[in-house]
């Protein structure tokens, strides 16, 4: 082959090269800034773009999303006079591709340098303790004031966040003795509360428990008295049945010896007997009626009169 054969395909190869170089893809969530001849173009946004060989060029390609710079511990002085040191985090998102490219040099050193001065500004304000409790209202101020600050430049400020607060080591220990004199104080205040309600019922434990045996033995003596009055009622009702048996009995013996129709010498003979035990008893004086004198002296004759015979 010819030299200007290989001439031709070079040269064709370098035009198709050159061509594929004006061919540009612009990804999500990104965007190019383009210069023409030095100057700006236009931005390029998601999708194929061509240029002009030579005279066109990707100045700057910048990303659109939101972006996290976590920035070093600055030394902060507060309103009284404690030295310590806040490393801050800062959450931002490019709005204006042409205002971030030509708005600053170096936006991310002049966002750091920003934030240190604008918290030097918060801090110098407030003292050790307002500090240290007071995150939001600072974190707050120094968004608004970044984010007034870097619109000029495209950017906008979502967040800042304060990191660490790291105060001196002679505060930190002071600190730390103040906590531990705080949580000694809440332990006796709670330990002297346990103990206080510990007594408390304790002593209601005692006053029910005396309480539950004052009604026990109040019931307890009234079923007593339940039991004794019943006991009562059964032994009365007891003796009244037994009476009215011994009645019952005297009567069926009258009856009986009314219906026997008895002889007056049986009658007198009985009364003997009656008589008889009576004197069984421990009586020193008996008084016996005549009729029945006269019926134990026949007995004693006619008792007189077996003898002789036998």
């Amino acid at each position: 082959m010819p030299i200007g054969g290989y001439v031709a395909i070079a040269f064709v190869i370098v035009i198709l090269l050159i061509l594929a170089s004006c061919i540009k893809i612009v990804p999500q969530a990104q965007a190019y800034v383009v210069e023409r001849l030095g100057a700006y173009q236009g931005t390029w946004s998601v999708g194929i773009h061509f240029k002009v060989p030579f005279i066109d060029k990707v100045a700057k390609k910048v990303l659109l999303k939101e972006q996290v710079v976590d920035f070093a511990p600055q030394p902060v002085i507060t309103k009284d006079n404690v030295t310590m040191r806040i490393d801050t985090v800062v959450f931002f998102q490019i709005t204006d591709s042409k205002l971030y490219a030509y708005g600053v040099e170096h936006p991310i050193m002049a966002i750091e340098n920003l934030t240190a001065t604008t918290l030097r500004n918060i801090i110098g304000d407030l003292e050790l303790d307002q500090t240290l409790t007071s995150r939001e209202i600072i974190n707050t101020k120094m968004r608004v004031s970044l984010d007034q600050a870097t619109d000029p430049w495209g950017i906008k400020v979502n967040r800042v966040e304060l990191k660490n607060i790291i105060p001196p080591a002679a505060i930190q220990d002071a600190m730390e003795k103040q906590m531990k004199a705080e949580r000694e104080r809440r332990e006796a205040i709670l330990k002297a509360e346990g103990e206080k309600k510990s007594t408390i019922l304790v002593a209601e434990g005692k006053k029910e428990s005396a309480i539950l045996e004052a009604e026990a033995e109040k019931e307890a003596a009234i079923l007593r008295a339940e039991a004794k009055k019943e006991a009562t009622i059964r032994e009365a009702e007891g003796q009244a049945e037994a009476i009215l048996a011994v009645q019952k009995a005297n009567a069926e013996g009258i009856r009986m010896v009314n219906e026997a129709s008895p002889s007056k010498a049986v009658i007198q003979l009985k009364s003997l007997e009656a008589f008889a035990k009576a004197a069984d008893g421990k009586a020193t004086k008996i008084i016996i009626p005549s009729e029945i004198q006269s019926l134990a002296g026949l007995a004693k004759s006619l008792t007189e009169v077996g003898a002789k015979e036998m």
